[in-house]
């Protein structure tokens, strides 16, 4: 029996189950399988789990319901499980708290990276004494309102500098464009996608982000996340 974080494993069809399964506790996790919604928040709820992998499409509990509860209560990491083309439900998990997703059907090697990504950044401190977040060479100094990228300083309006701190606090989790336009621009904003279009094309350049190894990765549909090279 695996010794190691516990995961949460939600999806109604057993062979997914078992495939999940079998794959993670491969890797040291422990399985704990739930096929329903209302067992998996009663898991949630009493079992001291390290993140949860949460299919959408459940028979009793919608999937976007479920993330709502959780963050009720805990900041336990949600990888949530698509189908392509649900777009609309994947943006409204995000926006209630998921952290990331995986379409299915899923690479299983994207998912682990997924979940070994999701599990280092977990109640990491979100910053050091001097208020300096780090993401790869990426450097955001909130504090100064400086980046650098590997040691380079790079010059950035003040929001493109909020865009790229706001990612940096959550590095790894996508961030839908509601989520950006509002906390970056304000409470009014929720639809002006091309802003964020504008501006990610504009920080790509000035920190250098090599196409074949982004580090600004954007998500057709849904919005952004910033991530270590290194764990893509």
């Amino acid at each position: 029996m695996a010794d190691g974080p516990a995961i949460l494993v939600v999806d109604d069809e057993p062979a997914i189950v078992r495939a999940l399964s079998a794959a993670l506790e491969a890797r040291g996790y422990q399985a704990v399988p739930a096929a329903t919604g209302s067992e998996a928040l009663s898991l949630a709820a009493t079992q001291p789990l390290a993140l949860v992998i949460l299919d959408l499409n459940l028979p009793d509990l919608d999937g976007v319901e479920i993330c709502k509860r959780i963050r009720e209560w805990s900041r336990i990491p949600i990888i949530i499980l698509t189908v392509e083309g649900a777009d609309e439900r994947k943006v409204a998990a995000l926006d209630e708290g998921a952290d990331d997703y995986v379409t299915k059907p899923f690479s299983m090697p994207e998912l682990l990276a997924r979940v070994r990504v999701a599990l280092r950044h977990h109640d990491s401190p979100s910053f050091v004494e001097d208020a300096t977040l780090e993401v790869g060479d990426l450097r955001v100094d909130l504090a100064r309102h400086q980046v650098s990228v590997n040691g380079e300083a790079v010059e950035l309006t003040p929001k493109e500098f909020d865009f790229l701190a706001l990612l940096a606090r959550h590095p790894g989790r996508v961030l839908t464009h509601r989520t950006i336009l509002q906390e970056v621009w304000g409470p009014q904003y929720g639809t002006e996608t091309q802003y964020l279009r504008v501006y990610a094309s504009q920080i790509r350049k000035k920190i250098k982000d090599d196409a074949n190894a982004p580090r600004l990765i954007t998500e057709p549909g849904v919005g952004y996340r910033l991530v270590d090279p290194a764990d893509v």
